[in-house]
């Protein structure tokens, strides 16, 4: 009888182990919160500055077009950059003069904006290096006159034209872009440039850069675009997040 009660009670022993772990494995699934798997989409953004297309329209002295493209590397960082060319007739108090020229920024792109669910938007912050190759016509200047009021401002008008002109910068931009439809994103940045190196005319100053816009002081100048693009997917990635919650203590 004794070894019926010693088997028994070990029995029971081995029964109230099994459940105790049972129910602290249940606790532990409850205590971690498995997030669906998300397929996050890799691909190319390509597109054009609605900003420099339109300004052709409304500022006569003004022709631009800037194509817009970046590719996602990481989660958060895009690889980007920026092509272009401009025309721009600049009347100043003294002087007139035409821009012409091409140019070329790369760079990349952080996002610092964690989406919900499938969206794709960007809020992003990232550097430029930027490369121009113009020329600039001197179109007419006015000779300093110390005495207006007795002799008329002499204008004179030279047409000299500067070829081989060149300036690299460095540009911090910030911006967004949002999907208002699929694979469409519209969106709008502001640069700060500072002038890295320049080749200017003799006796003349580059106060207009392609796509580093007016100069400011010599070396400083800003920046604007409103873009609207095309995402184009080439492939998908996986992503699998975990939430631990800690237990509350009683």
């Amino acid at each position: 009888m004794k070894h019926i009660s010693k088997f028994t009670f070990s029995i029971c022993v081995v029964l109230l182990s099994f459940a105790g772990n049972a129910q602290e494995q249940a606790e532990a699934k409850k205590d971690t919160v498995t997030a669906p798997v998300k397929k996050e989409r890799y691909g190319l953004r390509v597109g054009v500055d609605l900003f420099k297309l339109t300004r052709s329209f409304w500022e006569e002295d003004y022709r631009g077009l800037e194509l817009v493209g970046d590719y996602r590397l990481t989660r958060r960082h895009y690889l980007a950059a920026e092509i272009g060319n401009e025309d721009k007739t600049v009347d100043d108090d003294q002087l007139n003069f035409t821009t012409k020229g091409t140019y070329l920024k790369v760079g990349f792109d952080f996002n610092s904006y964690q989406n919900w669910l499938d969206m794709e938007n960007i809020i992003s912050v990232g550097l430029r290096y930027g490369v121009s190759s113009f020329s600039q016509t001197l179109n007419s200047y006015d000779i300093y006159n110390p005495n207006p009021y007795f002799i008329e401002n002499t204008t004179i008008t030279p047409g000299t034209e500067f070829k081989g002109l060149s300036a690299q910068w460095i540009e911090v931009v910030a911006g967004m872009k949002a999907e208002v439809f699929d694979n469409i994103f519209v969106g709008f940045s502001l640069r700060l440039n500072r002038l890295v190196t320049q080749k200017q005319p003799n006796n003349f100053e580059n106060l207009y850069i392609p796509g580093f816009n007016r100069t400011y002081n010599g070396d400083f100048g800003v920046g604007f675009n409103y873009t609207v693009s095309y995402f184009i997917p080439l492939y998908k990635s996986t992503v699998k997040a975990k939430v631990k919650e800690e237990k509350k203590k009683k």
